[in-house]
């Protein structure tokens, strides 16, 4: 259930995930998740969570302007 808008309507999605990091900005993209069919929200499992979680703590260590990061789940 949307915790936004409270439709059930939510379906199997690909999205992308943007961080602004002190002024740098990190973009991951091809990141699955579920998507509301009402309003648009996005809703990560705890996997993909985790998962982008370690990706931004990389790009943050480059200490790069801009980061384009391509989501791929770790086996």
């Amino acid at each position: 259930m949307c915790m936004y808008c409270k439709s059930n309507d939510l379906t199997e999605s690909i999205t992308i995930h943007a961080v602004d990091c002190n002024g740098c900005l990190i973009i991951i993209k091809n990141v699955p998740c579920e998507e509301c069919e009402q309003c648009g929200a996005k809703y990560y499992s705890d996997e993909t969570a985790r998962q982008l979680e370690k990706l931004v703590n990389t790009a943050k260590q480059l200490m790069q302007e801009i980061s384009v990061i391509n989501y791929t789940k770790v086996a």
